[in-house]
């Protein structure tokens, strides 16, 4: 309660005071939007394309730059792109982002690095993998008419997990390789199932079983050519980490889920590049668009 003959002083604020809160309020939110949405073409977000010769990657990589796929020839050195997303494509960071936003456009559009399939040239890939810049997921493309039992005796389902063992591999050693208590960043990996439009292609579901059957049989070839090495038993029988093992250690079948205590996503997506009816790759675009 206040007596009647109380004064109360109101002390009168600063014009400088006034003029700094004022540039705080204005300043911070805007400085925080730069710094978490705002991306130059040095920062955007790279996606590795890999995959055994002849699967699509380069007509696939035609596709995402121009829309519309365009005669390759055998890749011979890494090359990268920019490309933007279509329209429609959602994008997930942008999903509470005004379309009124100047940086909109600028969210949709990403890098997307091609690396040559050949067996010898394949130390390009596992280059970007080690030292990655901004990658932000992995596209493994495979000829899904290519790994049917009928293909020639089952030989290009073989060469391509003995390709993607190496690869998966070395995204898991991410997180077994590192000595820091933190978990490395979740790191996608997209099989892209190509050439669906041909007779003899096997459907996505028949893909992921596939190549999880050749990735169980590759570890056991890799086991037991360490044993006619002289690899003791007991040596065997070392953590997984310790060993060039990939996903759960032991003697079961292998399976994707296995690379997710690693913070390795993989989904098995089915498409095509070309076709008598065009391509179709709209579940790749939306799988592009849910990592960035």
């Amino acid at each position: 309660m206040l007596w009647p003959n109380t004064l109360i002083f109101i002390p009168e604020p600063s014009p400088l005071l006034i003029l700094i809160s004022v540039l705080l309020v204005v300043s911070i939110p805007l400085l925080l939007h730069l710094v978490i949405y705002s991306r130059t073409s040095d920062t955007l977000p790279t996606i590795l394309l890999l995959g055994p010769s002849g699967a699509g990657k380069t007509a696939l990589v035609t596709l995402l730059e121009r829309g519309h796929p365009a005669a390759t020839r055998t890749s011979q050195t890494p090359h990268t792109v920019e490309i933007s997303l279509p329209v429609k494509t959602p994008v997930a960071s942008s999903r509470f982002r005004s379309p009124n936003d100047p940086t909109w456009e600028v969210t949709k559009k990403l890098l997307v690095q091609d690396t040559p399939g050949h067996g010898k040239l394949r130390h390009y890939a596992m280059d970007s993998i080690s030292k990655p810049q901004n990658l932000q997921g992995v596209i493994f493309v495979v000829d899904a008419a290519d790994l049917s039992s009928d293909a020639a005796a089952g030989e290009g389902a073989r060469q391509t997990a003995e390709y993607l063992h190496d690869v998966l591999l070395q995204l898991q050693k991410r997180a077994t390789g590192t000595k820091s208590s933190k978990a490395p960043p979740e790191m996608p990996v997209l099989i892209a199932a190509n050439k669906l439009d041909l007779f003899t292609a096997l459907p996505a579901s028949l893909v992921k079983s596939t190549l999880e059957s050749e990735l169980t049989k590759v570890r056991k070839s890799l086991s037991a050519g360490l044993l006619d090495s002289g690899v003791g038993t007991q040596d065997l029988d070392a953590p997984p980490e310790d060993k060039d093992w990939l996903g759960e250690y032991g003697e079961g079948n292998f399976g994707f889920t296995q690379l997710e205590e690693f913070n390795v996503q993989v989904k098995v997506l089915g498409g095509n590049v070309t076709g008598a009816e065009g391509s179709d790759v709209r579940q790749w675009w939306d799988w592009i668009g849910s990592i960035l």
